[in-house]
């Protein structure tokens, strides 16, 4: 399936997750039978961010919060929040896969799923985020 087909699939879920309120293992265990994700390096790739974000997630939309100026998280449209906590959570926690990549993925999905200036919006938002992480950890590598 490859990797951005795999990291689209990740933001459905994650907004999918926001949005119903159904019971989240069962919502991961249906996706992935509806989506036919076999591959067992998609499949891992899938249930690792998105499993992460869900247990990040206070940490997350503290980190994109701190740098969304004027919008408070409830406020974000909700398919913008599920792609920059996926990238948030590539960033942070994913050494595998380089910062500028996951930016940059991110704000395809964000025009492609919510419009011109919401890819505006999160590269703004993930490139400041990039800043603040690549200056803490000294390498700005991310990883």
């Amino acid at each position: 399936m490859g990797r951005r087909e795999s990291r689209e699939n990740a933001m459905k879920l994650l907004y999918q997750v926001q949005i119903q309120k159904d019971d989240i293992q069962e919502q991961i265990d249906r996706f992935i039978e509806e989506h036919e994700i076999n591959d067992g390096q998609d499949r891992e790739y899938l249930l690792n961010v998105v499993n992460g974000v869900i247990d990040k997630e206070m940490e997350l939309d503290c980190l994109i919060s701190n740098y969304a100026r004027g919008w408070t998280i409830s406020r974000m449209p909700k398919v913008d929040l599920a792609i920059m906590r996926l990238s948030c959570y590539e960033i942070k926690f994913r050494d595998d896969i380089p910062m500028n990549v996951s930016i940059n993925e991110a704000v395809e999905l964000a025009k492609k799923y919510s419009g011109e200036q919401s890819g505006t919006f999160v590269n703004g938002v993930l490139g400041k985020i990039f800043s603040q992480l690549s200056s803490q950890d000294g390498s700005g590598s991310g990883g």
